[in-house]
């Protein structure tokens, strides 16, 4: 799955994990095992943001802090690296697909960035601890209305940080990233007021 997709085992097996916990797929072990699609879709959250929030308590903060840190980090060492002609590719088609997509789908094509972006890197650590950090925060992220005028604020600060690690400006990836995070963090703050 990990070839098919052109992502890391890691990122295969975050979005497994992810799926499973939001019951689209349900896995089992032994003779016929594997991971399969549920029988039945779950509904969406309709949870309060607030609520889930308030859930969180103080690990909403520690989160936010772990992923600024972890993705504008990831940013500049991405920009640092040699990237493979393979890398670049992968980073431009995930920027494409996350430029290129209606808001129904932006949310999923958005973490596709943000992981492509960690695993260039070249750490799996890195990215999972990445894909980790976000998988903490995307139930209130998904719960944050879709306005139009973000997302193509967002698109911007995408393309700006792609092309900064593409460059090799590790200073403007890491200025781009942390702008692009500050932004979404002040959103979903925002939100809870």
């Amino acid at each position: 799955m990990a070839a098919r997709l052109s992502v890391s085992r890691v990122t295969v097996r975050e979005a497994i994990r992810a799926l499973q916990q939001a019951g689209y797929v349900e896995s089992h072990r032994g003779r016929y095992g594997g991971t399969f699609v549920t029988r039945t879709i779950p509904r969406p959250s309709r949870r309060n943001l607030k609520q889930m929030a308030q859930e969180m308590g103080g690990a909403l903060e520690d989160a936010l802090t772990m992923r600024y840190v972890l993705e504008v980090g990831a940013a500049e060492a991405a920009a640092l690296r040699k990237l493979s002609d393979s890398d670049r590719g992968n980073l431009e088609q995930r920027l494409k697909e996350a430029t290129d997509v209606g808001l129904e789908d932006f949310r999923r094509l958005d973490s596709r960035l943000h992981l492509a972006i960690a695993e260039v890197v070249g750490s799996p650590s890195l990215t999972s601890a990445v894909a980790e950090v976000r998988a903490r925060l995307n139930e209130l992220l998904n719960a944050i209305p879709l306005l139009e005028r973000n997302i193509e604020h967002s698109r911007e600060q995408h393309t700006e940080i792609v092309v900064a690690i593409l460059a090799g400006d590790a200073e403007g990836a890491r200025r781009a990233m942390a702008g692009h995070l500050s932004a979404t963090g002040s959103l979903l703050r925002g939100f809870l007021e």
